[in-house]
């Protein structure tokens, strides 16, 4: 993917998410530093959380995602990212390869990016790669739309990829940018923060400064 700018490296995003998780979820992750495996530390309280990205790869979607994280306006969805969804959303393997209408369409295209991430980082957290901590997460940007359906299918395909596994996530973070979900893939379940635009400025801002 072309780089959007120097500036909007991974650390933007680890900062970005660090930002979020204190300002919407308070004190239990008020000690975060931002380093390296995982990206979002607190050793005191064993808690380890990689944070990632799920978007296609399109600089198009990119550029929209930081204008949503700024607080801009939101990039809508025009006809051509419609007709390509339409054409090839069956293909990304979360589905069960019949055919589906528009609004399917547009949950699974979410679904190869999505899927790749979780099978990625649920391998390398079993594998040890990001240490021994009391609690694991991982916080995923992206710019898709999912509802509160389409949330339950992808931390049931989470919490499926790490039955049976030594060492997994305790939680998986969803962002949306304007809707923060926080998934407790231990007891099943998930509740919803809603992000306004100011607190998305005022995020965004301080992941810039830092």
């Amino acid at each position: 993917m072309e780089n959007i700018a120097p500036k909007y490296d991974t650390c933007f995003f680890e900062r970005y998410a660090k930002i979020s998780l204190e300002t919407l979820l308070g004190e239990h992750y008020a000690n975060l530093v931002n380093r390296d495996r995982p990206d979002l530390q607190d050793n005191e309280r064993g808690i380890g959380i990689e944070v990632t990205r799920a978007i296609r790869e399109d600089v198009n979607v990119a550029h929209a995602l930081i204008n949503e994280m700024a607080g801009d306006e939101i990039m809508e969805v025009n006809d051509v990212d419609r007709d390509n969804i339409a054409r090839t959303g069956y293909a990304y393997g979360l589905g069960d390869g019949n055919m589906m209408g528009l609004k399917e369409y547009e949950y699974w295209s979410l679904a190869m990016p999505m899927k790749r991430i979780l099978e990625n980082k649920i391998r390398k957290v079993n594998n040890r790669f990001y240490g021994d901590y009391n609690e694991f997460g991982l916080f995923v940007f992206t710019k898709e739309d999912l509802d509160k359906e389409g949330i339950r299918r992808v931390m049931d395909f989470a919490m499926q990829t790490q039955e049976g596994l030594d060492v997994t996530y305790d939680k998986l973070y969803v962002s949306q940018i304007q809707m923060l979900y926080i998934c407790d893939l231990n007891n099943d379940s998930f509740e919803s923060f809603k992000v306004s635009k100011k607190q998305r400025q005022l995020f965004y801002d301080k992941a810039i400064e830092l």
